[in-house]
């Protein structure tokens, strides 16, 4: 049988630990722009631009900014725009002109249109908005990245002077080229640090203490907005000697979200799978995946080993639902209402250690869900652990097409069985 491969966005779900139960890692993405208009707040030094949601916005703000060259940009949050391919035909979602006249017509070739990157699925991604910004010559690119190293447990600047191209490929090709500075995280980041870098970064004399002072105000947003990543892309030298940081993608972990109302009312996520959203909404963590037995597990560690099990056994799992280990019975019917929305699953499995959580609170939970629903499909539910006698009882008392199992083998098995 071949291994399992749990998909990169499930990863999260495993190494994220708050006080308490083990939880999701919902990071939210910022467009550009959005990472933009932080950065402007910080001083750091950017192109001037504007956003424009419609074709006639967008020729307007390209004169309105008094600059003899422009930008357009395609407002996605996935990378690859400049080398995708629009739904109207339009090869490429950055454009660079120096005809202002062109630019309402080219954002009338993307805004509305379906941009299908190399980070996006085959349907790709619909764009709401499109970036018009100052067009800059840059003399020289590096890539700049603050982000949280494990390793170290706290914030790590990782450059090269190579920048403008795919970092993973410097670091398989020329690995000497990637240089990393652990930053103390009680004490923050030091002038000689972010001198260090400017100079690995190969900026000169003249421009060192510029591009240092950038960094340093880099950590600065870094810090001040709970960022688990500041990536900077190119981080750029122009010819009349300014350093510019012409790209921006900021991270942020949601455990922030209650000290950042104000950045996290800014999440759009109008691209994100609409059954993540509302797993979201009830504090439920759901990836959605393309099999057709659904899962509705207590724990990633064992989210994961019921979807192992049940490939061991020939099935295929529909999704990755982690509940958690406070889950009430409103959690429990909000998970089957997402189950059940997949019109994939043909079956669902409830795999559920009580520890935190009572067994019984759960099987109160699948009861209520069972009869407000009208479940048509199987399901199969293996319990253990706190009250799981009492919890079993109720479930033999609720008359309910309720298939019990075991252990998590025998209800792999009798989900996969219920198939056929």
């Amino acid at each position: 049988m071949a291994a399992f491969r749990l998909p990169q966005k499930c990863l999260p779900f495993l190494f994220t630990r708050s006080q308490g139960p083990l939880l999701q890692a919902r990071s939210l993405n910022l467009h550009e722009y959005q990472s933009k208009d932080l950065m402007l707040n910080y001083g750091v030094t950017i192109q001037k631009f504007q956003t424009a949601d419609t074709p006639e916005r967008a020729g307007a703000a390209a004169k309105e900014l008094g600059v003899p060259e422009v930008v357009l940009k395609a407002q996605i949050l996935a990378g690859g725009r400049g080398k995708g391919r629009f739904s109207s035909g339009l090869v490429g979602g950055v454009k660079v002109t120096r005809d202002l006249e062109s630019i309402e017509g080219l954002a009338r070739d993307m805004i509305n249109h379906r941009l299908v990157t190399k980070q996006t699925n085959s349907n790709g991604v619909e764009v709401k908005k499109v970036m018009v910004a100052e067009a800059l010559d840059i003399a020289r690119e590096t890539y700049l990245a603050i982000l949280m190293d494990p390793a170290t447990q706290g914030p790590v600047l990782v450059g090269s002077p190579d920048g403008g191209v795919d970092i993973e490929e410097i670091a398989e090709k020329n690995p000497e080229r990637i240089f990393k500075i652990p930053v103390d995280i009680m004490k923050g980041i030091t002038m000689d640090q972010a001198l260090l870098m400017a100079k690995n970064l190969e900026f000169k004399d003249g421009l060192r203490d510029t591009a240092a002072t950038q960094i340093m105000k880099l950590y600065d947003l870094f810090c001040g907005v709970d960022a688990t990543q500041v990536e900077i892309n190119p981080f750029g030298e122009t010819p009349d000697g300014r350093v510019v940081c012409f790209d921006a993608k900021v991270n942020f972990d949601d455990t922030a979200k209650y000290r950042q109302k104000e950045i996290f009312s800014r999440e759009d996520t109008s691209e994100k799978d609409e059954r993540e959203v509302e797993a979201t909404l009830h504090n439920l963590n759901y990836i959605g995946m393309n099999g057709n037995i659904g899962c509705l597990v207590n724990g990633a560690g064992l989210a994961m080993a019921t979807m192992d099990i049940i490939k061991l056994h020939k099935g295929e799992p529909a999704n990755f639902l982690d509940v958690g280990g406070a889950v009430n019975e409103s959690q429990v019917l909000s998970a089957f209402k997402l189950l059940t929305a997949d019109p994939q699953v043909r079956a669902i499995l409830v795999n559920v250690f009580g520890g935190i959580v009572s067994c019984a609170t759960i099987a109160s939970g699948i009861i209520a869900a069972c009869k407000e629903m009208e479940l048509h499909i199987p399901l199969i539910v293996r319990l253990e652990g706190s009250n799981v006698d009492k919890a079993r009882s109720l479930l033999e008392d609720s008359d309910l097409p309720i298939i019990p199992a075991k252990d998590l083998s025998d209800a792999a098995a009798k989900a996969v069985a219920s198939l056929t």
